[in-house]
């Protein structure tokens, strides 16, 4: 149904909104379309956008989209490494290993991930936070002392990305981190946003729908 609600993109100008009902449920602002589109844009002519956070739900075929929508042209690719890593807290050393294995994203920096076995964790204490990422999963959070989401893991990552799984990997804005004695620090493309578990899905929902898979 047509409002009176109107805005103004930057590249593809005048956007009218629409109130979307389905049964007892009505979305004020729910989809939108250009009404004005530039020729380059001409293919969107027509065409009706669901707005993302006042939808319950998106799926793909059969299966729900979680956190946030896929790129199909994201890349990660996962090697492993006999460099020397070490992880420091003030005087402690919380992991040292020598055979970590490195996670490259597209748009991120480089990403080291230790095994459990090569890490002190009666240095670590679980925090109740949890973030999802669509390539790889649900993520759990660690402290370290006074180090607050210092470290994080993938316990059960996605099949496609199951090198990493329940492996941790520690931020160096946060604790030392030194790969074959230099000191890595945050890098642009580092910070991310971070996604919960999607509106009303459970954690409990995300991890058996991917095991299926």
């Amino acid at each position: 149904q047509g409002t009176e609600h109107t805005t103004q993109h930057l590249d593809l100008g005048p956007t009218s909104w629409y109130k979307v009902r389905a049964g007892d449920k009505n979305a004020a602002r729910g989809a939108w379309q250009h009404i004005a589109l530039p020729a380059y844009a001409s293919e969107l002519q027509g065409r009706v956008a669901f707005a993302w956070p006042a939808m319950d739900a998106f799926y793909e075929e059969d299966e729900r989209i979680v956190g946030h929508a896929a790129d199909s042209y994201h890349r990660i690719d996962i090697r492993q490494t006999s460099r020397h890593l070490v992880v420091r807290h003030g005087d402690r050393i919380i992991a040292d290993t020598k055979r970590p294995v490195v996670l490259y994203e597209s748009g991120f920096a480089p990403r080291w991930y230790v095994p459990r076995a090569d890490v002190d964790e009666s240095a670590l204490t679980p925090v109740e936070r949890q973030t999802f990422c669509p390539y790889k999963g649900l993520c759990s959070y660690y402290n370290s002392g006074d180090a607050h989401l210092a470290v994080w893991s993938y316990p059960e990552a996605y099949p496609e990305v199951g090198r990493i799984s329940n492996f941790l990997s520690f931020e160096p804005d946060i604790v030392s981190v030194q790969l074959d004695g230099k000191q890595l620090y945050l890098e642009p493309g580092q910070t991310v946003i971070p996604h919960g578990p999607d509106r009303e899905l459970t954690v409990a929902e995300v991890l058996p729908r991917r095991k299926s898979a």
